[in-house]
């Protein structure tokens, strides 16, 4: 006879708490707040409550929130926070293509925008080892648009997960933004949802879902990196997928 009894209560509680400033991001916070008490000592509070209302949003730009990543076979989750803003069947870059990459596509690419009030940290939609890492130099057209990926400043990021499929990701430099940095490098092995890098000041991430695999958000989403599930293995894809 099956038991009648209830499951066990978790009796822990977990509390809000104000996101960590990224170490990469605390010299700036640093920077601006110096540059605050300057104007404050120098000019008075007109001059300072500008620069003050700078440095929080500085803080706020390099803000390392926690996130809980969905677990289970076959997902893909956001690598980025921010709004998809296409989803569509494209050529893969060449820096991509190829046997040592992911084969020669075409795939479908979900895009993710970051305005500068997102936050900016970014993370592996999958669990795996990273196998290439490939920096381009280039432009800093707006990256909202979709020569951005071609044009762009970006970083290309190759992880092989334990079933050996391949998952391809970009980092893409944008108007504002000015450096790409990566926190992994080939040989790393990441769990899905881990840190692997950020962009400076407004950005777009695209991420190439290998075949077999369904977009599972839709233009206008907002998503949140480590979080949002973004593609599914074996799903049927939603309608509005460009070919």
């Amino acid at each position: 006879m099956p038991s009648l009894e209830k499951p066990p209560i978790a009796t822990s509680t977990v509390k809000w708490r104000f996101p960590a400033v990224h170490p990469e991001g605390r010299k700036y916070v640093l920077i601006a707040g110096a540059i605050s008490l300057l104007a404050l000592w120098w000019g008075g509070w007109f001059w300072a409550w500008p620069l003050i209302g700078l440095t929080i949003w500085v803080a706020a730009f390099f803000r390392d929130p926690v996130r809980v990543t969905p677990q289970g076979p076959g997902l893909i989750v956001a690598p980025a926070d921010g709004l998809v803003t296409m989803i569509q069947q494209v050529p893969l870059p060449p820096e991509l293509a190829g046997p040592q990459g992911l084969g020669e596509g075409p795939l479908t690419r979900v895009s993710i925008f970051m305005s500068v009030f997102d936050v900016h940290i970014n993370r592996t939609p999958v669990t795996g080892t990273i196998r290439q890492v490939v920096y381009i130099s280039g432009k800093f057209v707006n990256a909202d648009l979709d020569k951005a990926s071609d044009e762009n400043e970006r970083q290309h990021i190759v992880v092989e997960a334990p079933d050996g499929t391949r998952f391809g990701f970009t980092q893409i430099a944008g108007l504002v933004a000015r450096r790409i940095l990566a926190f992994v490098k080939p040989g790393d092995m990441v769990v899905a949802g881990q840190r692997i890098g950020l962009i400076r000041f407004g950005s777009r991430v695209d991420v190439f879902l290998p075949a077999g695999y369904a977009p599972q958000v839709v233009l206008g989403q907002r998503s949140i990196a480590g979080e949002t599930i973004i593609g599914r293995q074996g799903a049927g894809a939603p309608t509005g997928v460009a070919q």
